[in-house]
This record gives structure tokens, sequence and C-alpha cells, in this order.
């Protein structure tokens, strides 16, 4: 819309392309809720405070405004779902902008995934932003699918829907300035570099930001996450599937540290989006614990949109972006309507989007596996487990003596200690990782996912080593996904054909699928509440008290899982 039509529609000389009617703005400067009507001009906010007239009109009828909320991180890919899918998922929730790392497909199909991506932006109805993923493979530890270096980024600097470079998981090649790392970061020294730095504290935190990077989403205690946004980092407050720091993170919250904490979900499946909600679900609880409304609406909305340069958003106010939600209830965050650039989002407005193709539909390239395959040999004594912690990716490396029988370390279901294997899927190796894990609950059978972060290799826990080699031998066969199997049989399985990562199916699906292998797990004894994606970050290598200094001289040993 022109210049001189936002102009005359804000001044009231020109009948507004939209008005929404007798509402309660809430006031983000204030706190204060106004009665107002919101003029908007294309996909622009061009008038509030005050009345207008409108060629449409939307009857607020005394809800309360907000600016649609700003999902800081995330994969798109650990909603199980394609960008178009999750876009009609979490749009009903609020969200109206999600800054999205596609560095999930991006470890199995290269820069594939971007031009994925930056297509899918093209046609969601949310602002979908795309960062480019920095580190692919995240380690020298693990066998990708693909390998992205700087010359290979630099040809999507300045693509319309991009925002920057995705977070920079190598914090110690940071550290230690390996060239590779500084020529990705000098690449966007004039945009946004995104952090990943969990435990990063002191003069190593101070080298981190000195390279440019603003953000950190990894941040999981209070005094961890104060020292970060004193020194301007601006902290991204997580609330995934598994990773949970909300509660941890929620004291910080108040007025006066609101412009440097944000909101995000980094990893969110569709079950847990239908039970709970998605930022809706942090807003509602962050006041349900004490936290200022105030506080918790900007950090949704325009504490996100400064951390990221987004100067068109995160307030409802003249020259704007028309991103807004209309709730109900504001300490509730009972969001009745969704207004999007300007357009109220109902289903025929998301069945208009034109469609993407989907890619990565022939990316599981794993060798079947047998039963051999997953036997540990050894003998007796203590050996390397992982010890899983509910609501976290970090793991405890624990030290426990495991029965031995023949020349084979066997799995203790009295210390609740069963096997995990990554096996190979990109064709380039047929490694199989073995290790053992500890909090999981398994007494029989076997749980599998080709969703293995940051490589994506498929990742089995399992008691029985027939069952370990029949779950991975199905992903091999549906081309990825979960399953559940026991005695031999495949109790429940999500396929997730494309890159090995997401469904081609509608979200819907998708959750009902999760609640069947949920109830599959747990009939085999599981008691962590997301089996599956527990399973997905198994592989990450995490070493929580390990000093900076000593990354890089780390033995295989001193990771609870041999990798591939």
């Amino acid at each position: 819309m022109s210049l001189p039509a936002r102009i005359a529609q804000g001044r009231g000389t020109a009948e507004a392309d939209l008005v929404i009617r007798n509402v309660r703005l809430y006031d983000l400067v204030t706190g204060d809720l106004v009665p107002t009507d919101i003029a908007v001009c294309g996909d622009t906010i061009v008038g509030t405070y005050g009345s207008y007239r409108g060629a449409r009109v939307i009857e607020g009828r005394g809800r309360i405004a907000v600016p649609g909320f700003i999902d800081t991180h995330l994969h798109v890919e650990s909603s199980l779902v394609t960008p178009l899918e999750f876009d009609r998922c979490v749009l009903p929730h609020g969200v109206t902008t999600a800054i999205c790392d596609p560095h999930e497909m991006a470890n199995v199909l290269g820069t594939a995934a971007f031009d994925y991506f930056f297509a899918c932006a093209d046609a969601t109805i949310m602002d979908l932003r795309v960062q480019l993923s920095s580190c692919v493979p995240a380690t020298h530890l693990e066998t990708a699918g693909a390998r992205i270096e700087a010359a290979d980024l630099a040809p999507y600097i300045g693509r319309r829907q991009g925002i920057g470079l995705a977070e920079f998981m190598n914090f110690p090649g940071v550290l230690h300035a390996d060239p590779a790392c500084l020529d990705k970061i000098a690449l966007f020294e004039a945009g946004h570099v995104d952090g990943h730095a969990p435990l990063l504290r002191g003069l190593d935190l101070n080298g981190y930001i000195a390279a440019g990077i603003r953000t950190d989403h990894e941040t999981t205690g209070l005094e961890e996450a104060l020292e970060k946004i004193r020194k301007g980092m601006t902290v991204l407050i997580r609330e995934g599937s598994v990773s949970k720091d909300l509660h941890a993170l929620a004291p910080l919250l108040d007025v006066a540290t609101s412009p440097f904490l944000a909101l995000c979900t980094d990893d969110r499946n569709p079950l847990d989006i239908a039970e709970e909600g998605h930022l809706d679900h942090m807003i509602r609880t962050l006041i349900a614990l004490g936290r200022p409304p105030l506080a918790v609406y900007r950090a949704a909305s325009l504490s996100a949109a400064t951390a990221f340069g987004l100067r068109d958003r995160g307030l409802v106010a003249p020259g704007r972006r028309a991103d807004i939600v209309l709730l109900d209830d504001l300490e509730a965050c009972a969001v009745s309507d969704v207004i999007a650039r300007g357009l109220l989002v109902d289903d025929a407005f998301i069945e208009s989007r034109p469609q993407v193709a989907p890619v990565g539909l022939n990316s599981v390239k794993a060798a079947p596996v047998t039963a051999d395959d997953f036997r540990v040999p050894g003998g007796s004594g203590e050996t390397s487990v992982i010890g899983v912690v509910p609501g976290r990716i970090i793991t405890e490396h624990l030290r426990l003596a495991l029965p031995s029988r023949g020349g084979e370390r066997r799995v203790d279901l009295d210390q609740d200690a069963v096997k995990v294997a990554v096996v190979a899927r990109h064709g380039i190796n047929h490694n199989v990782g073995l290790g053992f894990v500890k909090g999981f609950g398994l007494r029989r059978g076997a749980i599998a996912s080709s969703v293995g972060h940051d490589s994506h290799n498929i990742c089995v826990v399992g008691v029985d080593e027939a069952d370990m080699a029949a779950a991975v031998n199905r992903l091999i066969a549906i081309q990825g996904g979960f399953a559940v199997v026991s005695d031999g049989t495949v109790r429940a399985e999500l396929a997730l054909p494309i890159a090995g990562l997401m469904s081609d199916q509608p979200f819907e699906d998708v959750r009902d699928g999760l609640v069947a292998l949920r109830a599959a797990a747990k009939g085999l004894g599981v008691v962590l509440p997301e089996p599956f994606l527990q399973v997905a970050f198994l592989p990450l290598p995490v070493i929580p008290h390990l000093k900076i200094t000593d990354l890089g001289l780390v033995d295989v040993d001193r990771f609870a899982l041999v990798r591939d």
C-alpha cells in the first residue's frame, strides 16, 4: 500500500482497509489496558488510540489486543511436520513470527535444506525467518550427511526471509579462533549471529560475546542468565518438549529485565502443542508463576523483535506490521483471533497458501543390521553409562558395574542400564556406536529414532539386541521416523520420510501417532514423558562440567556414548 494511503488512513481522512473495533489495547509501555480501535492499511497498522471507519471491520467486543508472538529460536523439523503444517499448527496460538534454524535438515541434505526452507517461508502465513545453519556437522566427532563451510553460506546472504547466522554451537572453535569458525562469523558481522553457549561463564563468555554473538537459548540457571544479560546478550528462555528451562529462569523476568529476555521453544512436537500450547503456554505459565504480565508480553513480542533487528513489529502501534492477537483473557493468554499481516487467520486463508514439494524423500541409506551389531564386548568392571536427566538435554556421565557373560557386557535392569546405539544412515560409512544409558525405565524391547541430534543418524535404545535390530531395520524400510518393537513385532511407528525428520501428513495425524507411540513405549516400561525426543538427543556429545580448555583434548571415552 502506498505511503500517502497509509498517512491518510492513519489520520482518518480516508477509510481504513481494516478496522478492529472496540478492543482494549495492552500498552507495552505502561501496562495499561486502553479502549481503542485499531486501523490497518494493507499489512501495516496505521492507527491506535482513536475511532476509525473501515472497509472491513472485525468486532473486538472488548477483547484485549496484544502484538503477535515471536518464537525467537526453533527447529521446525522438531515439530515433525513441514513448515507449512507448522504454520497451520501454531498460528492459532498467536505465533505470527518464527525464527527458525534448518540445522537438522541441513545436517542431512546440506544447502538443499536452505532452498526448501526459503521456498516454504515464501508460502507461510506467519513470517518464517530463516537463519543459516552455522555448524554442519555440529562437531568433528560425528558423521553427518553434509558439510557446510563459509563459502556455502555466502550465496544466501541477503535473502528476503533471511535473518543471520544460526546458533553457533561450536563455542570452543570460537574461543580458540578456529579459522573456519571465524570465516563464518565474519560473513555476518553486519547482521545477526545467534548463540549457543551452555554453561559458558566468566572470561570465556566475554570472548564468545566479543565475537559478535548476541543471543543464547541454552541458558539453564539464574546466575548464568543474569551474567549473560549483564554482558549484553539477550537470553531466550526456552520451553520445548525436552529442554525445559522456563521454571528455572522465570524469577529473572521482571519489568526491568524484560528488554533483555525473550521466549523460544527450540524443539516442540505437535502432541505437546495440542496438550499445552506453544508460546501461549509459556506466557500463561510465566504469569501463573508470578511474573508481571507487562514483562511477559514484552518478552514474547517487543523484546524479541528488538533482539533480532525486526524493527517493524513487536508493538500494536502505527507503522508496525499488522500482527495482532486478540485475547479473551490476558493472564490465561486465551487466544481468540489472530491477525497476521493485516488478514484474519481462518481455514480459508490457510488453505489458500501455495504448496511446496517435499525434499529428501530417500535420505535413509543405512545398511540393514542384525542382533550381532549390538553386542558390546567387555569383561567385568565399571563402564561409561549415559545418565538421562528428564527435562534437559545435558546428560550425566556415570560409571556403573555392569554384568558380563561370554565376553560381552550386558544390560542390568536392576540398575535401569540398557543398551544404546547410533547407526550411521547417510551412506558415508556403516559405523555402529555402542554404549549404555540409564533413566528410560525400559524393561523389554527397543525404541528407535532417525531423529538423532545433530547429525541425525539412527539412535536406538533397547534391552534385546534382536528387537534393536528390528526397530532400526523398520526405520530403514519406512525411510525414517520412530518405532517401538518388542518380541520382534513393531508395536507402533511414525514415518518421517522428509529427510528422515518430518512427516508429509497433517499435524493432527502426527499428533495422534505420537499418542500411540507414547502408549507403546510406556507398555515397555518407559517412564520418560517424551522418550522419543529424549532418544533423539542422546547422541549429542555434551559433557557437563568439562572446562572449555579441555575440549579438543578429550578422548572418546570421556563421552558416555562412543560416537560414529
